[in-house]
């Protein structure tokens, strides 16, 4: 991902990459990398992170202490690092989105309007699928589209992710979340609304990293724009 935004920014007159972090000792020949975020000292007007939860804490520290707006295109935080990047998006601009896709983001306004206008009468089932290195489960992905639904419909559901473990029939309440792992699938999402005798299934599906890379530079477009802190969200860069 690190690499797609790197090549797309390449070719965007309107962008230049100041630097790059890697915990791997990647190299470059087009801007340096550091290991460690608080090692830079140079100027920026956006971070874009697209890594790992583990290097949160000197993301915080450097858009903390240097006042750059920061966009996190990272899934599989903590509660409790959720909670950071909400108290420090009191003093800077932070964007955080589960998903960068400009489509993904679409879709997620999408799901709103169809549960807003169905109700109780559909019950709601998203499927994700993707490559067998992912880390994380249920996907980034699947929680905001699982929020989506969840802000429209006219009560309070509860997310399930695992069924084999029980012997009761499905609650109307529930939304349930199913996750495949396997091969070099990209991303793949579908939002079923199953009612009775008809069923209406949204899905995107992603082919290449650029279509969050892409968004990831729109996203950071954005942010580096905005004065004043809080926690944004792509639907802000948008304008949807």
């Amino acid at each position: 991902m690190g690499r797609a935004v790197a090549e797309l920014a390449a070719r965007d007159a309107d962008v230049e990459i100041a630097a790059g972090f890697d915990v791997v000792h990647m190299r470059s020949n087009r801007f340096p990398i550091y290991d460690d975020p608080r090692e830079f000292d140079g100027q920026a007007d956006v971070i874009v992170d697209s890594s790992s939860p583990s290097i949160l804490d000197g993301l915080l520290y450097l858009a903390y202490e240097r006042k750059m707006p920061l966009v996190l295109c990272t899934t599989g935080y903590s509660t409790q690092q959720l909670e950071a990047v909400k108290e420090a998006s009191a003093t800077v601009p932070i964007l955080r989105s589960g998903n960068m896709s400009l489509g993904v983001n679409l879709l997620a306004e999408l799901v709103k309007r169809v549960a807003a206008a169905l109700g109780e009468g559909f019950d709601v089932e998203i499927v994700e699928r993707h490559h067998n290195r992912k880390a994380d489960a249920p996907s980034g992905t699947a929680l905001l589209l699982a929020d989506a639904a969840a802000s429209a419909l006219p009560y309070e559901s509860e997310y399930v992710t695992a069924r084999a473990d029980r012997r009761a029939p499905r609650d109307i309440h529930e939304i349930g979340i199913s996750s495949v792992r396997g091969g070099t699938i990209v991303g793949e999402h579908e939002v079923v609304f199953a009612g009775h005798d008809e069923v209406i299934t949204l899905k995107h599906s992603a082919f290449s990293r650029d279509v969050f890379a892409v968004g990831a530079l729109k996203a950071a477009k954005f942010l580096a724009g905005v004065k004043s802190p809080g926690l944004y969200s792509m639907s802000d860069a948008l304008g949807v």
